[in-house]
């Protein structure tokens, strides 16, 4: 396996390049096969594009925020200590590896965005407390957990066809949560993956010779340490800068709307919940304005690479929608179908569409009307047909830089550092969900 891992780490540093230059390269392919595969003429496509460019603006702006609020809230002192004590937990390389992953998938299961930031942030912390420690594996450990997402509570396809008033409801009805997220084939593909995933990074770590460790005093930001210090207040406008007393005030307002949110809907997560209980958190630990504002500068910085490229691959969905090529790729696969292989086939369809469609809602909305009609044509399950679409898009994102940025940015790595290790774990979770939808 050693063997393995080191040459697809050669190959991933050789070839892979840059996210920008890959979404780039996503683009073009996306242009020549809309030729290929649909009736759209060149100009058409240029303006597919164009067209949607703009369409994941709220999004980009949401996963800004999450690395954002999630950087500010991990370089409060309080949050700090925390993670420390976390951290102290392991002694070895090993059990470095194997914890971050764990914690990684049960913050991912709980909540995306959640597992996105908390892994990477704990994996840091661990860098610290952990010498000898593969620092490259150790970040895409923590970026493995998120292949179990969309199995989770914050699946963003079965509670879309949960709600009332969803755009298939017509087609499928409302299927409860206890069909899909909480049926038995879903949690038994979770479970194993779960006891598989860690002992897989944990046997991927490199020999002595090829570790490459990271001096833990490269990981303390001066922007955050700075963010810690009190400065002297001498005018009003400086006071009001360094006053305990407004954070306090506003940071109380933000934790009672977050009780009566919770009173009211139960412990339920989404996106901007996420983001609005790390923000006001980062104000309350920070203590003052200023120093929260310090945090936040010094946050922002990694956060070129999801403004640049988000839009871009808006753009490339515009492309696969418009155009019909994410039908075409969905029908391909149902074609060769029958009641046993569909839900495989499906989850690998839907894995391929991810590459260039990464968004589990968007995605859902591209695929459903091709994969409901083809579930009742060959009397296959549902919520099986819907969770094996889900599972497809957690699955490629093992290799798509869009849900690696706000990782790459907290760890300040590149891409090509970490994906050498997730190949393999895409290799091994594919077989697992895989068998999982043939037998279950």
């Amino acid at each position: 396996m050693k063997a393995v891992i080191s040459l697809s780490n050669r190959l991933m540093q050789r070839y892979l390049p840059d996210p920008y230059l890959f979404v780039i390269i996503l683009t073009l392919a996306v242009f020549f096969l809309g030729l290929i595969f649909t009736p759209s003429t060149p100009l058409q496509m240029v303006e597919f594009w164009g067209g949607g460019f703009w369409g994941l603006l709220s999004f980009a702006m949401q996963m800004v925020l999450v690395l954002v609020t999630g950087h500010v809230l991990a370089s409060s002192p309080l949050f700090k200590k925390g993670l420390s004590a976390m951290a102290s937990a392991a002694r070895t390389p090993g059990q470095a590896i194997v914890y971050v992953t764990a914690v990684s998938m049960i913050a991912s299961f709980i909540n995306w965005g959640f597992g996105l930031v908390i892994g990477a942030l704990f994996a840091k912390e661990l860098a610290k407390k952990v010498t000898n420690v593969d620092y490259r594996l150790l970040i895409a450990s923590a970026y493995s957990g998120f292949v179990i997402w969309h199995g989770g509570i914050s699946g963003s396809v079965p509670l879309t066809i949960a709600t009332e008033g969803h755009f298939a409801q017509d087609l499928i009805g409302l299927i409860p949560t206890s069909e899909t997220i909480f049926a038995p084939f879903n949690l038994i593909i979770v479970a194993v993956l779960f006891i598989a995933l860690p002992l897989v990074n944990r046997l991927m770590m490199p020999g002595k010779e090829e570790t490459i460790s990271i001096d833990p005093a490269l990981l303390n930001e001066t922007g955050a340490e700075a963010a810690s210090l009190e400065f002297a207040s001498h005018t009003p406008a400086e006071k009001a800068e360094n006053s305990k007393i407004i954070s306090m005030v506003i940071g109380i307002m933000g934790l009672i709307y977050l009780i009566s949110y919770f009173m009211k809907n139960g412990f339920l997560l989404n996106l901007d919940v996420v983001n609005f209980m790390f923000l006001f958190l980062g104000i309350l630990f920070h203590g003052t304005p200023r120093n929260f504002l310090n945090a936040v500068a010094e946050a922002i910085k990694g956060t070129s690479g999801i403004i640049i490229q988000f839009p871009f691959y808006a753009g490339i969905m515009g492309m696969m929608v418009t155009s019909g090529l994410a039908a075409v790729i969905s029908e391909g696969f149902v074609s060769i179908s029958n009641q046993q292989t569909f839900p495989v086939l499906a989850f690998w369809s839907a894995g391929l569409v991810n590459i260039f469609v990464p968004s589990g809602g968007g995605q859902w909305a591209v695929q459903a009307p091709v994969m409901i009609e083809a579930a009742k044509a060959l009397d296959v399950s549902m919520p099986k047909t819907a969770m094996a679409v889900a599972w497809g898009d957690a699955w490629t994102n093992m290799i798509q830089p869009f849900w690696a940025l706000p990782a790459l940015a907290i760890a300040g790595l590149k891409a090509k550092d970490i994906m050498g290790y997730c190949v393999f774990v895409l290799l091994i979770s594919g077989v697992i969900i895989s068998l999982g939808f043939f037998f279950l």
